[in-house]
């Protein structure tokens, strides 16, 4: 049985690490037919729009898009491609897993095993109300949060733990200060953490939360929060672990899914063949989790592990003298 994605290759390095991970994906014979399209600086030189009708045709035919990193221009077109995408399709869950690996420069070489799930359609990132007064000295930005938004995801994280096994959810706020919008989501967290017995749920204050996790990230298991406080919380996770080269993402929605590295499009590496493609192979992992097929993402993510034990390939950003694409052909081989 076949089973078509849409595959954004990107900007900057991204057709280098999408080329590395399809390159591993085909070796894993999982029947994966690939449906390419363009975003980015990429789709604006070619068809004069950042972000294509036939690409969100693409994505909302096949319900699964794995993607690189997307450039979005300056003082031109969305805010933010990324943002555009988990608004169409309303994606409203972001889950990002920081795993301790072996042979990587963190401060944490073993012990770390979280999952953030971030609220990815609402607050401060909704770029609702934002305006700038006429004399330029002041400027307002409208957050708001739902029941519904609050709700879903919360039930998400849950959810999310009673399938893989984990013990306890974190919930994060900023309630003591934030006192509606936070406010709510303590609430709501509180009601939805009730109808899951099994499952020890704690409140930690963000600010908190940012300082626990550099002193004792072993105490987390899953974390649930709001947008902003999510943005920060999981990429200060990636730095447990080696950083954003490390780094995946999934934006999961009702009817559709986009699974992603996490880190930027970097055009200073662009064109080198030196970039560390495991962010977008750790997420082709969380694909595979999606599809049904947990056995294959395992399967790939024993591979990368025993890559980087041996210390075969390397890229140079994790103190090897590899390239992208042997790294990916020495995770291939352990396939």
């Amino acid at each position: 049985m076949t089973t078509t994605i849409t595959v954004l290759r990107g900007d900057g390095i991204g057709p280098e690490i999408m080329g590395a991970t399809l390159h591993v994906l085909d070796t894993m014979r999982l029947g994966l037919a690939y449906e390419f399209a363009d975003a980015g600086m990429t789709a604006l030189e070619k068809h004069g729009e950042l972000l294509p009708q036939a690409t969100l045709d693409s994505i909302a035919r096949n319900k699964i898009a794995l993607k690189s990193p997307l450039t979005t221009p300056v003082g031109e077109g969305f805010s933010s491609i990324n943002v555009e995408l988990r608004k169409r399709f309303d994606l409203y869950a972001n889950v990002r897993p920081a795993k301790s690996f072996p042979n990587t420069k963190s401060r944490f070489p073993m012990g770390v095993d979280l999952v953030t799930v971030r609220e990815n359609t609402e607050g401060a990132y909704s770029a609702e109300g934002q305006e700038t007064a006429a004399d330029g000295q002041s400027a307002i930005s409208v957050t708001r949060t739902s029941r519904k938004g609050s709700e879903r995801i919360v039930r998400y994280a849950f959810d999310l733990a009673r399938r893989t096994g984990r013990k306890k959810v974190t919930v994060v706020h900023k309630a003591n200060i934030l006192k509606s919008t936070s406010g709510l989501f303590l609430k709501v967290a509180r009601e939805v953490a009730a109808q899951y017995p099994e499952i020890a749920c704690n409140e930690m204050i963000v600010d908190n939360t940012c300082m626990q996790l550099v002193m004792k990230p072993e105490q987390f298991d899953v974390i649930v929060t709001t947008n902003l406080f999510g943005d920060i919380i999981s990429d200060l996770c990636a730095g447990l672990v080696g950083g954003l080269g490390l780094a995946p993402g999934a934006n999961i929605g009702e009817h559709a899914a986009i699974f992603e590295a996490v880190h930027g499009s970097a055009p200073d590496i662009a064109g080198k063949g030196i970039a560390n493609p495991c962010a977008l192979l750790l997420a082709a992992g969380q694909m595979l989790d999606h599809l049904g097929q947990p056995e294959q993402a395992a399967r790939l993510r024993n591979a990368i592990v025993a890559t980087l034990e041996a210390k075969d390939s390397l890229t140079p950003d994790l103190g090897g003298e590899g390239n992208t694409l042997s790294f990916a052909k020495a995770i291939a081989s352990r396939l």
